[in-house]
């Protein structure tokens, strides 16, 4: 490709205190081009799209656009150079419109400087066809699929003409129906000359969508170029800069004795008649389309939503319905789905967060010991190899990958002897991933039974001693190891049958 980039970082650096989180780092984003930014949680890969978006400016270095370097003011300025940013988590105004959102702050006005609604619904329907998707402008946000939040998102970048479309983790919670969808978005964009900036931990996705890939590693630029001559393999080593010896480290083990059975678990409208049990040094896992009813199954199961008929039995010991406490007093530890949302309190510190599921044992007369609190969390962070400054800082600082270790360090604390992992490795490096497939897989050895939820395929062919597969509420076929192949998973996942 020999055409003129139409935006470019050159040796760009960016410090933060001491901390440097971008050393040097260049990238070339071509017209037409879906363009892959890879790298492990902390490479920099947040603060090159911030720097590009106007939030950051660089210390040294500069942005091109069109060969011209431009020194943005914030991101409208970024922005008005043809530069958008679709977040992860697109952030719309519920009460207001699509076409509001689209153009807000900038209605068509028609007579009498009113705004005219019919103008900008027509403009926006256009903007959607450009796209190649169907949305109803006068719809309003609220309620909206994150998928369609995106598309908004995307339309709004247009009506600014932007060339630029900056797309930061956009698959981590679509669908696999969703995903196909965007990537159809992101074809047309080419086709318009738009360049796409593609971030995601999903090679399978990058390798599919993607032409040219750059990676960084430690902030600092490792490599960038074609990916026709790439493999998976090969960019790992790229971005970890080492071999992973086992993405899917599973270690052969028997079974033991029943520790966590589930009897005709029900919550109307939700899941139906589900049952199975997970045997001490079991890694099981619960697989199915988004919807399907796994993390309603498996928050019924911790106590979190009360279900309206069925049974769980740890050990044997029935549980009682609607109690957190009693699942934890148990023996079951829960790493939910959502780990910012629900696993862990953002402002709190890296410490606080660690022994949350542990207080009372912490704790004199109601008093916490908050030398025992740092101890155990100096502890779990060693054994996890959790990189951070401080104890002390607050956990939202963290990489997503830190964040999780410190949401399984909470759980495995308590040493539980039945551990509920939903979606553990979403939005994570591939290192990461590597240390937290390495950790269940111990976690396996040493006898604890584990129920882990998962949407990625190869996790759950790579991990799993079995696999329950469920559709529309409902448990619909069970897997051994040897059985399951990525086909009969996601046929039985769809509802349809696949002779073994």
């Amino acid at each position: 490709m020999d055409r003129p980039p139409v935006v470019a970082l050159d040796e760009v650096s960016k410090s933060f205190g001491a901390v440097r989180a971008l050393s040097g780092v260049s990238l070339r984003l071509l017209p037409g081009e879906a363009h892959a930014l890879l790298g492990e949680n902390g490479a920099g890969k947040s603060t090159l799209i911030k720097t590009l978006a106007g939030v950051h400016r660089p210390d040294a270095g500069q942005v091109l656009v069109d060969g011209s370097a431009r020194r943005f003011s914030g991101p409208a300025d970024a922005l008005a150079a043809g530069i958008a940013i679709i977040y992860q988590e697109p952030t719309l105004f519920g009460d207001l419109s699509v076409a509001e959102n689209v153009f807000m702050g900038r209605q068509p006005l028609g007579f009498g400087r009113r705004i005219d609604v019919a103008e900008m619904h027509a403009r926006t329907s256009e903007l959607f066809s450009r796209l190649g998707v169907k949305l109803d402008p006068a719809r309003p946000a609220r309620g909206l699929s994150i998928a369609d939040q995106q598309l908004v998102e995307i339309a709004k970048a247009l009506s600014f003409d932007a060339r630029v479309i900056v797309m930061d983790e956009p698959t981590a919670a679509l669908s696999a129906h969703e995903v196909q969808r965007l990537f159809g978005v992101v074809q047309a964009l080419r086709a318009q000359d738009a360049a796409v900036l593609f971030v995601s931990h999903r090679l399978g996705e990058v390798f599919e969508l993607c032409q040219r890939a750059t990676v960084l590693r430690d902030g600092e630029f490792v490599w960038s170029g074609e990916l026709t001559d790439e493999t998976p393999d090969s960019l790992v080593r790229r971005m970890v800069g080492r071999e992973l010896s086992a993405l899917f480290p599973k270690q052969d083990t028997t079974a033991g004795d029943v520790l966590l059975s589930v009897q005709r678990l029900t919550r109307e409208g939700v899941f139906t008649d589900v049952s199975f049990d997970v045997r001490a040094g079991e890694i099981v896992a619960l697989s199915g389309l988004v919807g399907a009813g796994r993390s309603e199954v498996a928050r019924a199961i911790f106590g979190i939503d009360r279900p309206d008929a069925g049974s769980v039995h740890v050990d044997g010991r029935r549980l009682k319905y609607g109690s957190p406490t009693a699942a934890m007093a148990a023996g079951i530890g829960f790493v939910p789905e959502d780990r910012r949302q629900q696993g862990l309190v953002m402002d709190a510190s890296i410490e606080r967060n660690t022994a949350l599921a542990s207080l009372g044992r912490l704790s004199t007369f109601g008093l916490l010991r908050r030398r025992s609190e740092r101890a155990l969390a100096q502890d779990w962070a060693v054994k996890l190899r959790l990189k951070f400054s401080k104890l002390s800082d607050p956990v939202g600082v963290l990489s997503g990958g830190n964040q999780q270790k410190v949401v399984l360090a909470k759980w495995l604390a308590r040493n539980p002897s039945v551990l509920i992992v939903d979606e553990p490795t979403r939005g994570i490096d591939v290192g990461t991933k590597a240390e937290v497939h390495r950790l269940l897989s111990e976690l396996a050895g040493q006898g604890v039974a584990v129920l882990m939820i998962s949407s990625e395929l190869p996790e759950v062919l790579g991990m799993a001693d079995r696999v329950l597969v469920m559709h529309e509420g409902r448990l619909v076929e069970e897997l051994s190891r040897a059985e399951a192949t990525e086909e009969r998973v996601a046929m039985a996942a769809a509802g349809q049958a696949v002779a073994p």
